[in-house]
């Protein structure tokens, strides 16, 4: 059972630019390179990097999708509170 995961995610205010960013990346655009440029949260200067992190810790859509992704594995937008969310978990624990 994965207690943890490892993620990193881009935030950006519409599901248009989720959906637009999400093909790019899908298309070979690096996805840090792509945080650093576009993301609304710090992170994104850190490629986007959350570190690892339990359940309990993010709001339910983004936790519920981070832990539902394999290792190298990219979600579909998710909607939160704070905007739309791209996430790519890069461990699990």
């Amino acid at each position: 059972m994965t207690n943890e995961v490892r993620a990193s995610h881009i935030l950006v205010k519409t599901e248009e630019e989720a959906k637009k960013l999400y093909d790019e990346i899908k298309a070979g655009k690096d996805f840090a390179e792509a945080a650093g440029e576009v993301s609304l949260c710090p992170s994104g200067q850190a490629g986007g990097d959350l570190g690892f992190f339990g359940k309990g810790m993010m709001v339910k859509p983004f936790e519920d999708a981070a832990f539902s992704l394999e290792k190298g594995e990219l979600s579909q937008p998710v909607q939160t509170q704070f905007g739309w969310h791209l996430i790519l978990v890069t461990d699990k624990n």
